[in-house]
């Protein structure tokens, strides 16, 4: 018997049919929005929008999408994404199920800062990392987590009090030397609704499939694509080949795995996608620059490979 599909699937699909341009409103007496949102949920997709967006990954583990640039995430994740620079964060979750309260996000309109800082020097001198922050950008160490207790302590604030804590951690992170830039000076996707579609429905289907023989021609297909057209289109709205894309999800998930598990090594090999242990080795080597004994090491003497310099 054919099956029915419910209402809440059918309005899903319908939802992930839209654009996935995002719409930012503060309110009219506000510099900038603060929020908690669960995963998954309709905006927790590939997306872009003008407002600058911090970033906090406050429960879970999953893979981290800004730009070009592809990582491994965990509780106190804390990134700042320029404005019109894709990103999406992954958790790894079964059907059905949600985690409540994942993120804490502030998002905000530069303008509005670049105009105060024509009348205040001392605003206008977070204009070279406003234009860093165009690429995205990684903290760890003490700005990680002196900058994730600033989020989570301005949700109670208000007024001019809220607007003092929002610019005390730009300026915290603006002075901060523990940080990484994400995504590459040349990545330039298409920003069209039907691009991004197009790679949403494409990113989805590699995460859900990286583990089995996945191929170009399979993902071509998701896309309506002939594979050389999609191997164009990929390129130019991930910044990287498929085959550099794929693997670097496998690696990353491994990493994870191997933080995470006492799973041994030729299993997590294979639980990635890799049907040899030579090639899963040598792919690990040339992608971390350690073995992935090596880096489990640093990851039992916490030394969170996303999170700092240690690998």
């Amino acid at each position: 018997m054919a099956r029915t599909d419910d209402r809440a699937t059918i309005e899903r699909r319908a939802r992930e049919a839209r654009p996935r341009f995002e719409q930012v409103l503060t309110a009219e007496n506000e510099t900038f929005l603060w929020r908690i949102d669960d995963y998954p949920w309709e905006r927790a997709v590939w997306n872009f929008h003008p407002e600058f967006e911090i970033h906090l990954i406050r429960k879970s583990t999953g893979t981290v999408f800004i730009g070009d640039y592809i990582g491994e995430f965990a509780p106190g994740h804390l990134t700042i994404v320029g404005s019109n620079l894709p990103h999406n964060w992954v958790s790894h979750v079964s059907a059905g199920e949600t985690i409540n309260a994942r993120d804490l996000v502030v998002q905000f309109d530069p303008e509005k800062l670049r105009k105060a800082g024509a009348y205040l020097p001392e605003i206008g001198a977070l204009e070279n990392f406003l234009e860093l922050a165009l690429r995205g950008i990684l903290f760890f160490g003490d700005t990680a987590r002196i900058g994730a207790n600033a989020l989570e302590a301005m949700g109670e604030a208000r007024g001019l009090d809220r607007l003092n804590q929002f610019l005390h951690l730009l300026e915290l992170m603006a002075a901060s030397d523990s940080y990484r830039v994400l995504s590459s000076p040349g990545f330039f996707p298409d920003l069209n609704s039907s691009a991004l579609n197009i790679m949403q429905r494409c990113t989805s289907y590699i995460c859900d499939h990286m583990a089995s023989d996945l191929s170009l021609p399979d993902v071509a297909k998701v896309a309506g694509m002939t594979e050389s057209t999609f191997s164009r289109f990929f390129q130019k709205n991930s910044g990287r080949s498929f085959t550099d894309y794929l693997a670097e999800l496998r690696i990353g998930r491994a990493c994870r795995l191997l933080a995470e598990t006492q799973q041994p090594v030729s299993a997590i090999c294979y639980e990635v996608g890799y049907d040899n242990l030579s090639n899963f080795n040598r792919n690990f080597l040339k992608r971390r620059g350690m073995t992935p004994s090596r880096y489990r090491d640093l990851a039992l003497r916490k030394c969170p490979p996303n999170h700092g310099p240690c690998p």
